[in-house]
């Protein structure tokens, strides 16, 4: 490519001789001015890319001036020309930058070399000053601060930005290394240290560190340094330059998010991951200085479920940070509370000198808790059932101690809640016990290893047989006939009551068919519903679908559900009622009096009838309160138009009382222990 070159010469015959040495040579004549003034105005016009001035132009300023003027606003290269070498005449000429001297007269060769010399000069200034652009601008951008350390002189060059980034001004920091080292974190100078070593020495491509480091205020913040070494052809280093930025925000959310994945969302406390690790740790301490005891326990609230069905999730966790809250204040700084899920929490006891100091923290948790807190409109006295699992030589896994804690609260639970329970090795055989016939049950409900029983319901008007409420056992090929004392619970917590109690509503819709075929039109079979089926959203379809398949009017059929289920979710419960009602399958409210009592919701209730819980009825004259209740309650249901059933009639008294009362009907033992269909059968002289 042609250079394009402008000549300035005010003397006509040597001009052209120059134009036409360079068009020779192979360059491009872009202008030709011979005064300073021209000069300025072709320049801006032409932009050439080099500049032949002869020093001393006539006019009203000579070459200097003139590429004094050209460099205000152009960095074009300028050779001058002169005939004369002095030295102020050079000292002027050096002032306006100038890339090179042609002594009048010159050769070819010498106007050709100061050309080109010229020309790679300016391009290599004009890249070098481009990179450092580049550079300025990348650091800018990045926000870093730069270091610079001459390891030979231990001087360290330190940008206004990286004094910045500690809050200081530029005349605030000096140049010596101890400006740096000095404000980092005593707990992170080693850490510093080894990685500076680690590079210069070679062990590692590079140096890299994340450290705190001190501020103009005191505060600390995190820093990222990053820098490599400059070594010499021997080897040796010399000199070491790098960066540092201000990650703090990053730490911080990195800090969070490592709390976060070890805590509770909800109370803050540890979660539990943090908590086996703690406790796993502690077993650890213990195993190797066995007389260093600690205590583990699981605490679950009572009745929580309550609190969220009826007031709310969102009242629930106020309750949830009110019990963690008075959880930390019961126990010692060396001590942890974790929650583990729901209402569940774990407590490490840190350090006991046997199990009665696990008591009595226990004891100060209770008391600690049962102080009355306002959820809402809505005071309560939260309680809570504890188990408690000393460390012992057996225990092998921080797991054990958790489970085998987790087994006595249970035993707590089962013991009415509000206490502490102790484990011991029976709890575990009955855990592992428990969880065989959790797996005996799943196959007795996939093989219908189910039995039904009657228990006959008499009417105390003419003493005959009306109905029956169909009770299940389970015909277990080892151990016989089960009763449901000792299965239904697990089958409730399992979900595998819906199937069990599905087969019993058509085991007796069929034998409620059948005996009013057999010749008893009026008689009525009654089926008790779980909690689980009551709330199962498939309840309504499964009973039209047996009545459909069985045939059975739905005047034959009667369903018992608990008090306390049937106030647990009102306008849940009263839709359901209505449903089943406009099916015209009659609803009775069993085991009353046990639960919430109360007039105003039975007004709400599409009800049937009412079964007086037998805990009454067996305390009829020997307990006047119980009397007072009993005949409390037939008033009741008698003013709300509602049928009475008594349940658990053991006694001749018990009956006469009743009938004096007005009871309707009764059931018991008195009249008749649970049996199978085919003696019902021949009780009603039926033979189907």
């Amino acid at each position: 490519m042609t250079n394009r070159i402008m000549l300035v010469e005010d003397e006509t015959i040597i001009a052209m001789d120059i134009q036409h040495r360079l068009e020779s040579l192979g360059y491009e004549v872009a202008g030709h001015a011979i005064t300073g003034e021209q000069a300025v105005r072709l320049t801006a016009e032409l932009t050439p890319e080099l500049i032949l001035m002869n020093v001393n132009l006539r006019g009203e300023f000579d070459g200097i001036e003139t590429a004094m003027r050209i460099r205000s606003f152009s960095d074009i290269p300028i050779i001058y020309i002169t005939a004369f070498a002095d030295d102020e005449t050079l000292n002027k000429a050096r002032l306006t930058g100038a890339f090179g001297y042609l002594l009048k007269p010159f050769q070819d060769i010498e106007l050709r070399s100061t050309i080109e010399m010229a020309l790679y000069k300016y391009r290599m200034e004009r890249k070098l000053r481009e990179s450092e652009e580049r550079y300025a601008l990348a650091i800018r951008a990045a926000n870093d601060g730069i270091w610079d350390w001459n390891l030979k002189t231990n001087e360290i060059y330190f940008s206004t930005r990286w004094k910045a980034i500690l809050g200081y001004k530029e005349n605030e920091i000096g140049n010596n290394p101890d400006d740096w080292f000095n404000r980092i974190h005593p707990e992170d100078q080693k850490l510093v240290q080894t990685n500076l070593v680690s590079h210069i020495k070679g062990f590692t491509p590079q140096f890299q560190c994340e450290y705190r480091i001190q501020q103009s205020n005191g505060n600390y913040l995190w820093v990222l340094s990053r820098g490599l070494v400059v070594r010499d052809i021997k080897g040796l280093p010399y000199r070491m330059a790098g960066s540092q930025s201000d990650i703090t925000s990053r730490k911080l959310v990195e800090e969070r998010l490592a709390h976060d994945a070890l805590h509770d969302a909800l109370t803050g406390l540890p979660n539990r991951v943090l908590f086996m690790d703690r406790l796993d740790n502690r077993l650890s301490h213990t195993k190797r200085n066995p007389n260093n005891l600690f205590a583990v326990m699981f605490i679950d609230l009572d009745r929580f479920k309550v609190v969220n069905d009826s007031l709310g999730h969102a009242v629930g966790d106020q309750l949830l940070i009110i019990i963690a809250s008075r959880l930390k204040l019961c126990l010692r700084p060396e001590d942890t509370v974790s929650r583990l899920g729901g209402d569940e929490y774990a407590i490490l006891i840190n350090e006991v000198k046997d199990v009665s100091d696990a008591i009595r923290i226990a004891n100060r948790i209770k008391a600690g808790l049962v102080t009355t807190a306002l959820l809402g409109t809505v005071e309560r006295s939260p309680t809570a059932s504890i188990g408690i699992a000393m460390v012992n030589s057996r225990y092998k896994t921080a797991g054990e101690l958790i489970r085998d804690a987790d087994t006595a609260m249970y035993r707590a639970k089962a013991l009415g809640g509000n206490r502490h329970q102790l484990f011991d090795e029976s709890m575990y055989i009955n855990a592992v016990e428990l969880i065989q016939l959790e797996g005996e049950l799943k196959h007795a409900v996939a093989h219908e290893e189910w039995l039904v029983y009657y228990q006959p319901i008499i009417s105390l008007a003419n003493g005959e047989t009306i109905g029956a409420e169909a009770l299940v056992r389970w015909l277990h090929p080892r151990r016989g006939i089960v009763s449901p004392q000792e299965f239904i619970h697990i089958a409730e917590d399992t979900g595998l009551i819906v199937p069990i109690g599905e087969f019993v509503l058509r085991t007796a819709c069929m034998q409620a068919k059948a005996w009013r075929d057999a010749g008893n039109p009026n008689l009525w079979v009654s089926v008790n519903i779980s909690g689980r089926q009551f709330h199962d959203q498939n309840l309504l379809e499964m009973i039209k679908e047996v009545l459909g398949d069985t045939g059975l009017p739905s005047s034959g059929l009667r369903l018992e559900i608990t008090e306390s289920e049937a106030i647990r979710n009102m306008e849940y419960t009263i839709k359901v009622l209505e449903d089943l009602n406009k099916l015209g399958v009659c609803v009775s409210l069993d085991d009353f009096g046990t639960g919430y009592s109360s007039l105003n919701y039975l007004r709400r209730f599409p009800l049937k009838c009412l079964k007086i819980d037998q805990s009454f009825i067996q305390d009829i004259n020997l307990n006047q309160k119980s009397e007072s209740l009993t005949k409390t309650i037939i008033a009741m249901a008698r003013s709300l138009d509602l049928e009475v059933v008594a349940e658990g009639v053991e006694k001749e008294e018990q009956i006469s009382f009743l009938r004096s009362q007005l009871c309707d009907n009764v059931q018991g033992y008195l009249l008749s222990h649970p049996i199978s269909a085919n003696d019902l059968s021949k009780l009603l002289n039926f033979h189907p």
